[in-house]
This record gives C-alpha cells, structure tokens and sequence, in this order.
C-alpha cells in the first residue's frame, strides 16, 4: 500500500493511495470458495454449485465489501502512522489508476493543535448575593401572587386588576382581521395589551364605551399593522380585583408542609431559594468563564464536527417539540438555523477538553457523589433520587460532565483575576421575582 498526503486548506488534509490489484483479487477469491461450500442455488445442494455461478451471482457483493475493507484498512494505517486525529468521517474518492492498483484519495479534517492562552491577566467578576429575610419575603410574596384569585367588583379598572371586555379595532374605517373580541379579560398591567390599550381601559366604569386612537408599534408582529394608526370601540364588562391567600396555615400547607407551621414553611423557602440563587449564580460564572476562553483561545473547528452538532440540536428541538404535542412534521426544522450555537459548542467541547487534559481537572467519585446528592435535595425521597441517578450510566455521564464543567471554572477563577460583585435579588431572580 502506498500513500502521500497533501495538505489543503486549515484542517483539510487528503491521503492519496494504492492498493495492489493482485490483493484484492485474490481475497475476493478466497472469500468466493469459502462461500462456495455453504452457499445453496437453485438446483444444487448446499455447498455443491459450481464456483464460476457463485461468482456470477454473488461476485459484485463480495468485490465491494473486499475493496470496501481495503480501502479503510489502508486509510487507518496510513493515519496512525502519520498520526493525524481525524474529525468526522472521509470523504472518498476513486482515481482512475494501472490495472495494478486501485488508487483512491481520501478528503477528511483534523483536530486542531490548541496552543492556550494566558488567562492570568484576564478579569472574572463573581456574582454574590447572601439570601436574608428581605429576600424571603419577596419569595413568598411571589409565591401569594401565583396562587391569587380575582374577584368581581363594582368599581372603576385599575393597574393589577383582571377586566373583562368587548372591542372592535378598525384600520381605515374597516375592521382588520385579530381586531376584535368579545369577553375578553386581561390583567392591567402584566404587558398582555399593548400599554396605550391597557392605558385606555385604566379609570374607565362598568358598563362605559370609550373610543380612542392607538398606533401600533413598528416593531409589531403582524406587518400589515406595523406604525399603522387604528380607531378602537370598547366597553368594560368586568372588573375583577386580586385577592392574594392569606399567610396562614392553609397557604403553607399548599407549599407541602404538612402541619401547617409557618416558620417550616419560611425555612423551607429559604432553603430552596438559596439552592436557586446558587444555581443561578453558577449559570452568571459560567457564561463569563466560557466566554472569556473563546475570546482568550481563537481556534478553528472542523466543519464535519460543527456539521454533525447541527444535526444533533435539530434533533433535539423536534424531540423536544414533539413531547409538547406539536406536529413536527408541519415543521422543517434545518439544522443550518443553529450553526452558530453549534460552532460555539464545538469551539467550547474542545477547549475543555484539552484544559481538562492538561490541568487534571476530571471528575473525581466523591464530586459526582456530592453532585447528585445536591440535586437530590429538592425532592421528598432525596435517597430515591439519589439511587435513579446511579441506575443509568447516561445520566451519570451527564452529571460527570457538569462536575468537569465546574472544576474548569474553578480552575479559571484560580488563574483569573476573579473578584466578587454583589447583585441585587430583583437583578438576579428577574421576572421570576
């Protein structure tokens, strides 16, 4: 066998080689006598059908599958001993050769040479928030809100109240299509309506119509309303006030503490709170930390890899859009839609692994352990949950992953010049506060 590489353009690389003709002929023929004996064709017993009909029938197949072989066998010596780390699969090509040879070249990429970079003058700011009383508060005020009922009054609308209405919108004396309902509630103020309309309805009494203009946004969804001017009619039916449940028993009871107490309940949310705010604190550090060693390491990735992650994202978002009840077959998701996200995994997928390597930053037993035991604290049966995670190795691998991805930015924080910057709870929790 005999191969030359040529060098193409960043990770591209093409072998070019030959294999001997007199080689595969004679494995095709020792693979066509072993066939022979036990290979049954009409009119003959098993094993007893003459070689040349053997070859006549089954000889393309069995050519294929020896040049098939051959062709892989020459490729993975010639890269081991070239010893090139190829990403995604070859591309081949057949050359028109001698009748002594066949001679193919094979079109592949390899893994980039990373050379890191120096992080130590780089900056890192760690978020931090200590969780107190104030914070726990807030927690359970959320809490109130999403489990309040409205309730029907006899007032004028006010911000935070859930009214009931009819309105019809007209564009140029015509009414447009979506312009009108009846019986239609909304809260003031959540940002449901546009705010001029919420504006409109504020201090309006039960029973009042009222006419006003409204320009929608240039930013609107719909195109045929974008910047565009519409006279609306509405009357108020409803007016529904909040009614948050009290901060007794029954509200702790429906946060499952059994007894009622209000002061399990409070520890209770802080406990999970402060489980969140280090979540989320962790999300913040991460995204800075990956974000610093794309920007510290620009590297190229092989386009079989980023190629490959595409399609591996497209599949997820189906699977994940199927498991919601949508039809996923009225939907072409293209893998192409999330190249950009892919190039960044990718980058990302390499970079660790070669700090991981040279750092010594693998998982250790006792940090998955103390991993799974941390997800575990948030359920009723944390010693079940603890069993389902070391029941499937996949999901052990997934754990095994986050802790590599901590000890990365830990390694970081170590090696950066890491400083603490407090955070707000409004900041932090966002909408969800």
């Amino acid at each position: 066998m005999q191969a030359t590489e040529q060098t193409s353009n960043g990770l591209e690389r093409r072998l070019d080689m030959a294999v001997p003709m007199a080689a595969i002929e004679k494995d095709v023929e020792e693979r066509l006598k072993r066939l022979a004996r036990t290979v049954k064709l009409a009119g003959f017993r098993p094993g007893k059908a003459p070689l040349k009909l053997v070859a006549a029938q089954y000889g393309s197949q069995v050519r294929s599958e020896v040049v098939g072989e051959a062709v892989n066998k020459c490729f993975g010596e010639k890269v081991r001993e070239q010893n090139l780390r190829v990403a995604g699969y070859p591309q081949i090509e057949q050359k028109a050769g001698s009748p002594e040879s066949l001679e193919f070249s094979a079109v592949f990429e390899v893994y980039p040479e990373i050379a890191l970079g120096d992080i130590s003058g780089k900056g890192i700011e760690k978020p931090v928030l200590a969780v107190g009383e104030a914070e726990v508060d807030k927690t359970i005020e959320v809490l109130r809100k999403q489990r309040q009922v409205f309730e029907k009054v006899d007032r004028i609308a006010s911000e935070g109240d859930q009214v009931i209405v009819d309105f019809t919108g007209r564009k140029g004396g015509e009414i447009f299509q979506g312009g009108t309902a009846t019986d239609f509630g909304f809260v003031i103020g959540v940002g449901q309506m546009l705010r001029d309309f919420e504006t409109a309805v504020t201090g309006m009494a039960i029973g009042q119509t009222k006419s006003f203009d409204l320009t929608f946004p240039e930013d609107y969804h719909a195109d045929d309303l974008k910047g565009v001017t519409a006279q609306f009619e509405i009357t108020l039916k409803e007016v529904r006030e909040a009614r948050l449940p009290a901060l007794d028993a029954d509200f702790a009871r429906a946060l499952g503490v059994a007894d009622g107490d209000l002061e399990k309940m409070r520890a209770e949310v802080r406990a999970n709170l402060e489980r969140e705010v280090k979540k989320r604190i962790s999300v913040r550090l991460k995204e800075q930390v990956m974000d610093l060693l794309l920007a510290v390491n620009p590297i190229e990735v092989p386009k079989a890899l980023v190629e490959l992650e595409s399609r591996h994202m497209a599949e997820n978002a189906r699977q994940d859009m199927a498991q919601r009840g949508m039809d996923v077959s009225k939907m072409p998701i293209q893998a192409e839609w999330f190249a950009d996200q892919a190039v960044r995994r990718v980058r990302l997928g390499l970079l660790l692994a070669e700090i991981v390597k040279k750092h010594e930053l693998f998982a250790k037993p006792e940090q998955i352990r103390a991993q799974v035991e941390e997800f575990s604290q948030s359920y009723e049966d944390p010693a079940s949950v603890v069993r389902w995670y070391y029941g499937d190795q996949q999901r052990m691998a997934q754990v095994e992953a986050l802790v590599v991805e901590e000890n990365v930015v830990a390694w970081v924080l170590a090696n950066a010049l890491a400083s603490d910057k407090t955070v707000s709870f409004d900041e932090l929790m966002g909408a969800a506060a």
